[in-house]
């Protein structure tokens, strides 16, 4: 079997989009430009096709495609510094944007990445052969961290995570974990400031900072605190 699948995508302007693409690490192999705008970029052995639509609409786009990857750490780690080397620094709102690694409910580690044209590419490492969504835990704060990260990290939704956690911290007689609320906060951060929310996303940073966690603690939520200082790093 020699089957391969390629996606082919939109975009309004090609130029851009193969910018980005070069900046992390891809190489344009082909470009038309006439009489239909189209071109390839490869990265090993990801290979994305993009084609010019003069009346589309990069930030309406619902257009996506996921690779599968051995080296999900390396390729998040990569993009990351080219695309800070490209744009002076790491675009994690607007267009282009890169997401936050994660452990994802079902059975997947990822990251999303949204490139100039609008296209959604969703990268990510099984880590279970069960890729079948995990039922929502019924504790409410495990629930509420669960739900958020799904509508954050899979829907593309942070308005929607956003009103999940602040439902979850409003909550009269029931308390978080230190790392389930540090969590959250750490996700309200992240998506106050995917809304342009800056001073939401700064007073969620500095609360989710001065939660006190023991050593065991970090160890587990160590995606979380990496998350909590590229933020920080960011704001700086």
């Amino acid at each position: 079997m020699s089957e391969k699948t390629i996606p082919i995508l939109p975009c309004r302007t090609i130029q851009p989009v193969l910018d980005f693409y070069t900046a992390i690490g891809f190489e344009v192999t082909y470009q038309q430009k006439s009489p239909n705008p189209f071109a390839v970029v490869e990265r090993g052995g990801i290979v994305l096709q993009f084609f010019g639509m003069k009346k589309y609409e990069p930030a309406e786009s619902f257009s996506t495609c996921y690779v599968l990857t051995d080296e999900v750490d390396a390729l998040h780690e990569a993009f990351r510094a080219g695309l800070k080397a490209a744009y002076g620094k790491i675009p994690t709102r607007g267009l282009p944007r890169i997401g936050p690694l994660k452990d994802m409910s079902y059975g997947v580690r990822q990251f999303l990445m949204t490139d100039p044209g609008g296209n959604c590419i969703r990268i990510g490492k099984k880590t279970s052969e069960d890729q079948s969504h995990r039922p929502a835990p019924k504790e409410t704060f495990a629930r509420a961290v669960h739900n958020a990260a799904l509508f954050a990290d899979s829907r593309d939704d942070p308005r929607g995570a956003a009103k999940i956690i602040d439902r979850a911290l409003a909550l009269d007689g029931e308390h978080p974990t230190p790392v389930q609320l540090m969590r959250l906060l750490v996700m309200r951060s992240d998506v106050a400031g995917r809304l342009g929310d800056d001073a939401t996303a700064a007073r969620a940073l500095e609360e989710a900072e001065a939660v006190p966690l023991t050593d065991e603690e970090r160890e587990s939520a160590r995606d979380d605190l990496a998350r909590l200082r590229e933020l920080r790093d960011q704001g700086a």
